[in-house]
């Protein structure tokens, strides 16, 4: 009788038991079905549209390729499998030099030009790619043009500081792997369209300047080259030149025009003292 009594509590504690996680498996389903209904999270508002929609189309970057390492991937590669004792100048940055056709600007020259721009990036992206897009390709000059889109804050805010560091980090690997660096200075923006009010907004014309003086007094510290862009490309009231310009930030082909000789200076100046 007692032996009956108890196989018949087991299997109601047995029973109990099983309920018990029967229940915990339906929960556990019913949440994971709600959060998968949920909309997936925003990327916070800056108060300006523009900028918003442009970081929230970059989503997918931001998650899977932060800094777009497969955009030039193939081409490095190939580069890599030709002879490296030519004179290869690396040009890094931004969409400034994204659209920048480097080829038609230096012509016959006694180097080579690499174009390493990607559109929108900012100076951490350009740190994920740095060794990829520079170190490996073994030039002797790189040419840096960044910070632009830091102070806009396409990837977050961003303090003049970390900015700052990015470059001086740049500077010492490019350092280590006897690169010569030369940090060009950003370049003005202008608001004199309507199309360039936002991107002129998100630009402070005293933070362009702060980092400016940085890089020029690092430059100096260090022994790098300088290449001021600002001031050749710089009006009256402290704005882009309306004539070089069609949107207020990146240069037209009048722009380009001015800056190809300097860059060319900066360059000689860089591998004569290689």
């Amino acid at each position: 009788m007692h032996a009956d009594k108890s196989k018949k509590m087991k299997r109601q504690d047995c029973m109990r038991f099983w309920n018990v996680i029967g229940s915990i498996l339906f929960y556990l389903v019913l949440s994971s079905a709600a959060l998968a209904q949920q909309a997936p999270p925003s990327i916070p508002s800056t108060g300006f549209p523009g900028i918003d929609e442009y970081r929230a189309s970059r989503i997918a970057i931001y998650t899977d390729d932060f800094g777009q390492l497969a955009r030039h991937r193939a081409e490095d590669a190939a580069l890599a499998t030709t002879a490296t004792n030519e004179n290869r100048v690396v040009f890094l940055g931004d969409s400034i030099t994204d659209y920048w056709k480097l080829d038609d600007y230096f012509p016959s020259k006694p180097y080579v030009v690499i174009n390493r721009g990607v559109d929108g990036q900012s100076t951490p992206e350009m740190l994920v790619r740095f060794r990829q897009d520079v170190i490996d390709l073994h030039p002797k000059v790189s040419i840096v043009l960044a910070g632009t889109n830091d102070i806009a804050g396409v990837t977050g805010r961003t303090r003049n500081e970390d900015i700052e560091a990015n470059y001086a980090t740049m500077a010492e690997l490019a350092s280590a792997h006897h690169i010569r660096v030369i940090f060009a200075s950003l370049l003005p923006v202008y608001n004199y369209t309507a199309e360039s009010k936002e991107s002129f907004a998100l630009r402070p014309r005293e933070r362009i300047l702060a980092l400016n003086a940085w890089l020029k007094d690092y430059c100096a510290k260090n022994e790098l080259v300088y290449l001021d862009y600002y001031s050749a490309l710089v009006d009256g009231q402290g704005m882009l030149k309306r004539q070089l310009s069609d949107d207020g930030l990146h240069p037209n082909a009048a722009g380009y025009k001015i800056m190809a000789p300097m860059a060319d200076k900066a360059i000689a100046n860089a591998l004569s003292n290689h």
